[in-house]
């Protein structure tokens, strides 16, 4: 299928139409999706309707013009239901559209509908009693991931070429590495979440959460991102590859990795090295990622209680103490990005995983044979959502079950599109040799 900056050239030459695009997604939906279940909440009239005006008007350089894409099912869209997969708020209707929802139809995106999630966006895999379950489109025995797993399985399997997700513990970059599709989780407080908020609520986006796109193209994803962010973010200069310095990641020492996810990672460096770039696989300039993850958890935790008592009672570290830990890290981490323009690590220590319904907490994954308690995995997501630096998770293999294998690439704080540049360089080289 055509990308998003494609499709909208396309239409805008008159070698096509949005109402034809639109059709088009429409059937794709409608014969493929039964088993992926991956647009769950339909808008298909409304769609019609829209690309019916786009095409009665002139053909204007909007740079969505006609794109028919869908949106992860926690963005208010008016008239459309916002539950994020609880029951009790399955017949919670929106009154306006989420702000970045806005921005996309006013770059010309048409909508869909809307895609699946797991219960509070709580999960690494995208299960609810509202919507059922989510399977992987390489796939049905595996997850999609989650929380945004609706969003990368219907980016998979090829229904729309763009997609809109969130992020606070991989929920972007998890999915889309284990789909075999593009995300980016941006730069903590650059795209503005209002209207992606519990449902029947007014709040504000929790400390670490971001909205960020998902794409099958990089050009697509980038130009998502700038669509929706509140300012400008810088765009490096064009680069040599022998001009990048790319710190490899390949294993976090508080959580396993797959033979096949860390040979991967390890693998785009050593592509990266051989095309002349600086890659190195220590330095001293990186922060102490173990008491990190620590703290990222505890942050994470009231995050995620949206204000209820732990079951063990508060919250051993006030918030003050985390949010001046929070500060001193994302320093390190300022320090650090002095000396490299991205760090290339796992988006999760496994492939995509089969269905597994265990509470979160109690859940176990086999990483080459051997059980790993399943949360510290959160490890990896961890690393650039603590320090709110954007990062992109970029497709770079197969597995030998078949399954995708994607890497993260992390940058500093504003450099969201030196995160893109070097996923593109990584991708590119890989996918070539």
């Amino acid at each position: 299928m055509k990308s998003a900056i494609a499709t909208a050239a396309a239409i805008r030459a008159g070698e096509t139409t949005a109402l034809a695009e639109c059709e088009a997604a429409i059937a794709r939906i409608e014969s493929g999706d039964g088993e992926i279940n991956a647009v769950v909440v339909r808008d298909f009239d409304r769609a019609r309707a829209a690309a019916q005006a786009i095409d009665a008007g002139p053909k204007d350089d909007r740079a969505l013009l006609g794109v028919p894409m869908t949106v992860k099912e926690s963005f208010d869209v008016a008239g459309l239901a916002t539950s994020w997969g609880f029951a009790e708020h399955a017949d919670h209707i929106a009154g306006e559209d989420a702000v970045a929802v806005q921005r996309l139809k006013a770059a010309g995106a048409v909508i869909l509908g809307k895609t699946n999630i797991p219960v509070g966006l709580a999960d690494l895999q995208t299960n609810n009693p509202n919507y059922g379950r989510t399977r992987n489109p390489h796939n049905l025995d595996r997850v999609s991931g989650g929380s945004s797993g609706g969003s990368a399985a219907a980016l998979a399997a090829g229904f729309v070429p763009l997609e809109f997700g969130s992020d606070i513990g991989g929920s972007i970059r998890v999915p889309a590495a284990f789909c075999g599709v593009w995300g980016h989780k941006p730069t903590f407080g650059m795209l503005d979440t209002d209207g992606h908020y519990f449902p029947r609520t007014q709040g504000s986006a929790p400390n670490l959460s971001v909205i960020g796109p998902l794409a099958r193209d990089p050009d697509d994803l980038a130009l998502a991102l700038d669509l929706v962010s509140d300012l400008p973010l810088p765009t490096p200069t064009p680069r040599n590859v022998s001009d990048w310095r790319i710190l490899i990641l390949a294993r976090h020492p508080l959580a396993a990795a797959s033979a096949a996810v860390s040979g991967a990672v390890d693998a785009v460096g050593a592509t990266l090295a051989k095309a002349s770039a600086t890659v190195h696989h220590y330095s001293d300039l990186l922060p102490d990622i173990q008491s990190q993850h620590e703290d990222y958890l505890r942050i994470l935790a009231v995050a995620m209680a949206r204000g209820a008592p732990a079951p063990s009672g508060p919250p051993s570290t006030p918030m003050i103490v985390l949010l001046d830990r929070q500060a001193a890290c994302r320093r390190a981490w300022r320090r650090l990005f002095r000396d490299y323009d991205a760090v290339i690590a796992p988006a999760w220590g496994t492939t995509a995983f089969p269905h597994d319904d265990t509470p979160l907490a109690e859940r176990v994954l086999r990483i080459d044979d051997v059980a790993t308690p399943f949360p510290m995995q959160l490890a990896y997501p961890g690393l650039a959502t603590f320090p709110l630096l954007p990062a992109t998770s970029v497709p770079v293999g197969i597995d030998p079950d078949g399954m995708p294998i994607g890497v993260q690439v992390i940058a500093d704080r504003y450099a969201d599109h030196t995160a893109i540049a070097v996923a593109r360089v990584a991708h590119d080289l890989v996918w070539s040799r």
